[in-house]
């Protein structure tokens, strides 16, 4: 394992140098972790909202629930008959303790809904300043390439290319200028 370790080391700081000497690269990697961090975490938002929704209806259905057994308990009670009534009544806390636990899960929901919204627009500020980053290290780039550009005379007229003292371009000049008068002449010839 020692030899694939050292590998990896070396692959790992052959990757750091390489991303260093391209920040771009570096940046539009993290742009794109970051568009699908706040991707996952909008879906994340979406998925513990509806958790929250079904706990909410979840909630709601116990309420009515122990609404339900309340009024029975008072009307067993009210006739005497506390063989309904309490076995009623247990029916009744057990339902109570339901609803707390409900109640407690859309609490803790709510909360987890609060920091992923918080996460999310920490990233997409993180985002806006990747690619202020970004445009910023492109614009030096571009500016760097048309520098390399100008100093290398290749946007320079092509005329500096037809230099009269190259001795290869003399050659063609003559060769060229032999040919147009070989072709006069013919043509005069049989006109």
């Amino acid at each position: 394992m020692g030899l694939f370790d050292d590998l990896s080391r070396f692959l790992e700081s052959r990757l750091d140098e390489f991303l260093r000497n391209n920040p771009h690269l570096e940046l539009q990697a993290l742009d794109e972790n970051l568009r699908e961090q706040e991707l996952e975490t909008r879906r994340l938002i979406v998925d513990l909202r509806s958790r929250e929704k079904q706990v909410e209806s979840e909630i709601l259905s116990t309420a009515q629930e122990i609404q339900r057994w309340h009024i029975r308990i008072e009307k067993a009670k009210a006739a005497g008959r506390l063989d309904l009534a309490e076995p009623a009544q247990t029916h009744e806390a057990s339902l109570l303790r339901d609803g707390n636990q409900k109640w407690g899960q859309m609490q803790v929901l709510r909360e987890r809904i609060k920091h992923t919204e918080d996460l999310r627009q920490k990233i997409q500020v993180r985002q806006q300043e990747v690619k202020a980053e970004l445009a910023q290290v492109q614009t030096a780039r571009a500016t760097q390439a048309e520098q390399r550009w100008a100093s290398t005379g290749w946007n320079q007229s092509r005329s500096a290319f037809n230099d009269p003292s190259d001795p290869l371009e003399q050659k063609f000049r003559t060769w060229e200028t032999q040919e147009e008068l070989e072709q006069m002449k013919r043509k005069a010839g049989n006109g």
